[in-house]
């Protein structure tokens, strides 16, 4: 890459000189990454290394204390209208699901297009069903959440965060609160969603979605990203004693 390229090329997330505090605690530690269009990146990593602060600063869920965030070009607003517009922008599926409780399914998934892009009912509920068709559980459209299993839920969650027409979607780790049997059918979606080229930056602990999936793998340990590389060379040649020891770990059934 020229060095022309390197400073004129942003990508549609960038983060720059990020750093976040917890009390005394630095969780993140002078963070620069940058995510292109179409890019599915994974961040993995030890507990405690910072990756859902990570995610969660990316929509303002995290306020950080230096740096700087950019999403295509713009700066991240820090309140009102501005970052409600923004989260418009930024989807994000949680590990909790965190559905509405007391609305259908279908009302789950119009309710931001409604409230925050103001679409047209008509239009909103035929582009509700159209991605809970998508997602597999458009025959649950008049069940409430507590009616579904946790697959089901989650899959329900992608569904509202793409009807927003994000131009990113942030997983914190989806899958960590589901049955094992459960976590490959919210995979699948998320493998399908790669495949299409949405823009993804996904926490997890499934090395095989990282994998399959990834564009490329962020490695943190101890709030640093220590590494990033494709998958193929990160799984079959990690650099660094940080990331060795931890595949070395997790890889050992």
């Amino acid at each position: 890459m020229s060095d022309s390229g390197t400073l004129t090329k942003t990508g549609l997330v960038d983060l720059s000189g990020v750093n976040k505090h917890f009390g005394e605690l630095h969780v993140l530690k002078d963070i620069n990454l940058s995510i292109a269009k179409g890019e599915v990146v994974v961040v993995i990593g030890p507990s405690g290394s910072g990756k859902s602060t990570l995610c969660r600063a990316i929509n303002r869920l995290e306020p950080i204390d230096t740096g700087e965030i950019r999403l295509d070009g713009e700066p991240l607003p820090s309140e009102g209208k501005s970052l409600a517009r923004l989260r418009a922008d930024v989807g994000m599926v949680f590990q909790s699901f965190n559905l509405f409780a007391h609305k259908t399914i279908l009302q789950n998934v119009t309710l931001g297009p409604l409230k925050v892009r103001k679409t047209d009912p008509k239009q909103a509920e035929k582009r509700a069903l159209e991605l809970l068709e998508r997602v597999g559980v458009a025959n649950q459209a008049s069940k409430y959440p507590a009616q579904l299993s946790g697959g089901q839920q989650q899959r329900v969650a992608i569904a509202r965060a793409l009807a927003m027409d994000p131009k990113v979607i942030l997983f914190d780790e989806p899958t960590s609160a589901l049955d094992p049997e459960m976590i490959q059918e919210v995979l699948e979606v998320m493998i399908d969603l790669a495949k299409q080229g949405m823009t993804m930056v996904v926490v997890t602990h499934e090395m095989g979605f990282a994998r399959t999936a990834a564009n490329r793998v962020v490695f943190m340990a101890d709030g640093e990203i220590v590494e990033q590389a494709d998958p193929e060379t990160f799984f079959t040649n990690p650099t660094s004693r940080r990331a060795q020891d931890f595949l070395g770990k997790i890889l050992k059934h």
